[in-house]
């Protein structure tokens, strides 16, 4: 009989190797080789493997069938928006984050918002009891039903033959990091550990269209824990972001075979739970301070749907032999290109100032259109001048200083109409074939610098 042997894992990234490392030539991180004990398998025999030679026929893509299916709606419009309309029988859906972020609340009102719509729900818990699981559900806005069942255990095998038992429609995983095999000698939470567990509860869930949602712990790099492969094997990988001092959750689909990667939903954390923010615009503006310099309101696009938030910029003389530049829900790389076509192409030095970039109520923009609300805020902080309060800024800041084109313009311009403003600049070439709006003014600009002079008042 074979015998067992070692190998040395790296928890990060999942590189293996037959004895430990300091530093893993995968990922570059240190420290993060963990023994682990490979079981022998046993070889096939000639007739299995002659069965299965004869079971992998190809078939022709013309002949396969299509199949059609239903998605469950949980009639939570955040998260439907971004599992792309429901959820699908038999999906996999990894749900990430920080700790005590929110995943598990955020679960658990799922649950009893499924309950509520006749189905089935058995959430399985590792890292509490179900006495807690029951705290936090009485201190929801929702009260669970008997529809919703709970399970503390940590053994999937125990957790396989219960979902057989009880027949459930949607599985809830809380956490991944907590269950285990016995087959495997590694502890919980180990790279073989994750990826086995995780390849199990996919078959379960392939064999009998049972809906899965896996909760899991992010690394202080704030990608998922365990090796990447889990993200391959499962069909949606999902994100809830925030800032742990701020209310406000962001749930960003990063992965989602069923739908787009672009849609993102919005919740504010509450005593009694998550809710969902329907008009974020709206919230994101309600403390904005008027006629202040270093504020700029930006049309942003999360997905299909548009968002205004206030950009805040602070410029001031720098005590330090190296400036400090610090970005705060923009990419910083993004700030110090708009900072050189600042001094290039507008003329202004900023080499002797401190400059302090922050999108306010802990929302971080990703896009390029978010330029213009930069660059303006900049330059108001600078030279002590407010930003019109009646108008919305929305456009790519291009290195020659020309003001480029951006999509859903049609969806920005009407949020800031919704929301009471009185103009917006946008790109120059977007003015073609808009259609006028009746109740703001759309003003149309090809270079930084005349954006600055419409933006900028006395």
């Amino acid at each position: 009989m074979a015998r067992a042997t070692t190998k040395y894992t790296c928890q990060n990234c999942g590189y293996s190797s037959p004895k430990s490392m300091g530093r893993c030539p995968g990922c570059s991180e240190w420290n993060t080789f963990v023994e682990e004990i490979v079981a022998a398998r046993p070889k096939k025999s000639e007739e299995r493997q002659h069965r299965l030679s004869e079971g992998a026929v190809p078939v022709p893509l013309s002949k396969v069938s299509s199949i059609s299916f239903s998605r469950a709606v949980m009639g939570m419009e955040e998260f439907d928006r971004v599992l792309g309309g429901g959820i699908v029988p038999g999906s996999v859906v990894f749900v990430g984050g920080d700790p005590g972020i929110g995943k598990s609340t955020l679960m658990l009102q799922a649950a009893v918002h499924l309950s509520s719509k006749g189905k089935r729900v058995l959430y399985v818990t590792g890292e509490e009891s179900v006495q807690q699981i029951k705290l936090r559900a009485d201190r929801l806005a929702t009260r669970p039903n008997e529809g919703v069942l709970v399970l503390g255990e940590t053994d999937l095998d125990m957790v396989v033959g219960a979902v057989e038992q009880a027949g459930p429609d949607i599985l809830i995983i809380d956490s991944i990091q907590t269950m285990y095999r016995t087959e495997l000698e590694s502890a919980p939470g180990s790279v073989s550990q994750v990826r086995e567990s995780t390849a199990l509860i996919m078959n379960v869930a392939k064999r009998s269209d049972l809906a899965v949602f896996i909760i899991g712990h992010v690394t202080k790099e704030g990608v998922l824990a365990g090796p990447k492969v889990i993200e391959h094997m499962v069909d949606t990988v999902l994100q809830l972001e925030g800032e742990r001092h701020y209310m406000y959750r962001i749930l960003r689909a990063v992965k989602n075979r069923f739908g787009s990667t672009n849609e993102i939903g919005i919740f504010e954390m509450h005593s009694d739970g998550l809710r969902e923010v329907a008009n974020p615009s709206e919230i994101f503006l309600s403390e904005r301070t008027l006629g202040v310099a270093g504020s700029t309101v930006v049309a942003s696009i999360e997905g299909t749907r548009p968002i205004l938030v206030e950009v805040q910029a602070l410029v001031a003389p720098t005590s330090y032999s190296v400036p400090q530049r610090t970005a705060t829900g923009i990419d910083g790389k993004r700030l110090a290109i708009l900072l050189a076509v600042i001094e290039r192409r507008i003329g202004l030095r900023l080499g002797t100032y401190d400059i302090f970039v922050n999108v306010a109520g802990g929302v971080r923009i990703d896009e390029p259109a978010a330029d213009l609300g930069v660059a303006a805020s900049i330059v108001s902080s600078l030279k002590d001048l407010s930003v019109d309060s009646g108008t919305v800024a929305a456009g790519e800041v291009g290195l020659a200083g020309e003001v480029r084109t951006i999509n859903f313009i049609e969806k920005r311009i009407e949020e800031a109409r919704k929301l009471g403003f009185k103009r917006i600049v946008v790109p120059q070439q977007n003015l073609k074939g808009l259609q006028r709006r009746n109740g703001i003014e759309v003003i149309g600009v090809d270079s930084v610098e005349r954006a600055m002079g419409i933006l900028l008042t006395r």
